[in-house]
């Protein structure tokens, strides 16, 4: 997909906050320090428009990004490792759930994974209940440049069998090297259609 325009519209905490022009919508979903924001910046080959963070926790709010003018991208906060109270985890739980319940022109969840790491329980819960909800997830294994060709196997049906999912569903991508990047645009752009 060629990127002509990427640009940050607005953060919310809410409904009134989301846009109302009903373009659709894809959300990013994932623990924190996953690498959502780098993910996103490689998509759109933009490095400064999600800002990234050594420090998990950092998006505190949905962000909305609109992609060539026709559909958005939607940053949702990290769950999981974030060093924040456990009373803001909540409420960030609460925007999150109601986000991916009630948006009108959510097309698909891309949930990340770190491919270095087994699913923990935070990452098998929001599989669970993204399946019980019947929401279309694409699912892709972040930093696989981390991990060298002939061992990333095994870290994928890691992911596979802990999410009980096929391996070849899982999307290894890169936002060092642009590996799996042509492959996730394709996934994004059929759910648009």
């Amino acid at each position: 997909m060629k990127v002509v325009s990427a640009e940050f519209i607005r953060a919310a905490v809410d409904e009134r906050g989301w846009p109302k022009d009903n373009l659709p919508q894809a959300a990013f979903a994932g623990r924190s320090n996953v690498g959502k924001s780098s993910l996103i910046n490689s998509l759109v080959n933009r490095k400064g428009l999600v800002r990234t963070s050594s420090t998990p926790g950092k998006t505190r709010e949905i962000n909305f990004f609109l992609v060539n003018g026709s559909f958005y991208f939607v940053d949702l906060p990290g769950f999981g490792f974030a060093r924040v109270p456990g009373r803001v985890q909540e409420s960030w739980g609460e925007m999150i759930e109601k986000y991916l319940l009630e948006s009108p022109r959510l097309n698909l969840i891309v949930f990340l994974l770190d491919i270095r790491h087994k699913p923990g329980e935070n990452d098998m819960m929001m599989n669970r209940w993204l399946i019980d909800r019947s929401l279309p997830a694409a699912y892709v294994a972040t930093k696989a440049d981390k991990i060298a060709r002939g061992a990333r196997r095994g870290h994928v049906e890691a992911i596979s069998d802990c999410l009980d999912i096929p391996m070849e569903d899982i999307i290894q991508f890169s936002s060092v090297t642009g590996e799996g990047k042509d492959r996730l645009w394709e996934t994004i752009r059929k759910s648009m259609a």
